[in-house]
């Protein structure tokens, strides 16, 4: 058996140096470095929209429970024990917003039926009506008038500024509800 050897100073095949290695590691930790605030910037977007459409599905399933049962449904800001809150009451983390959870209930003969609950998500927030919302039948329409919601990070970084961040959830006074990009306070 014959054994290959190397000349002194000629590299070994195959593989890589510690130089080439520690470079690559830099160019790598230099990228995540930079990706890192779109990446939280991107996930606190989709939490915005998750959370938005979350309330958007509630709100129409209240209608159309109403619609169905042919009783007053009632969404309301509720607490960890899915509690009504009372407006303008803080939930356990403090907020005031609805950001603290909501719950779905019908009432028939004066008792209400808890029909479907939301948790809390305290990275977004949720800041609308203080009061709750009471859809009627026969047509499942939302007693007051028009109301909104407007749903964005709660806390906006440099990445997470303007209205593509914010979502704003409009409810007419015949309960139909619909969601656009942006703050309430913007045309749309």
């Amino acid at each position: 058996m014959q054994m290959k050897q190397h000349a002194i100073g000629s590299p070994p095949s195959g593989g890589f140096t510690l130089v080439e290695t520690l470079v690559v590691l830099a160019l790598l930790a230099v990228i995540a470095v930079m990706a890192t605030p779109s990446f939280v910037a991107w996930h606190v977007r989709d939490q915005v929209d998750a959370r938005a459409k979350a309330l958007v599905s509630t709100l129409a399933y209240a209608r159309n429970e109403a619609l169905r049962r042919g009783a007053r449904v009632t969404v309301c800001r509720t607490d960890a024990a899915r509690h009504c809150l009372a407006a303008g009451q803080p939930c356990g983390n403090g907020v005031t917003d609805w950001s603290c959870g909501w719950a779905v209930s019908a009432d028939r003969g004066g008792t209400p039926t808890m029909l479907r609950a939301h948790s809390s998500l305290a990275a977004v927030s949720i800041v609308g009506t203080q009061t709750n919302l009471t859809f009627t039948p026969p047509a499942g329409q939302l007693i007051g008038t028009f109301r909104s919601f407007d749903i964005a990070p709660r806390v906006p970084s440099k990445a997470t500024q303007g209205d593509k961040w914010r979502r704003c959830i409009r409810i007419a006074a015949g309960g139909r509800v619909r969601i656009v990009e942006g703050a309430c306070g913007a045309a749309s």
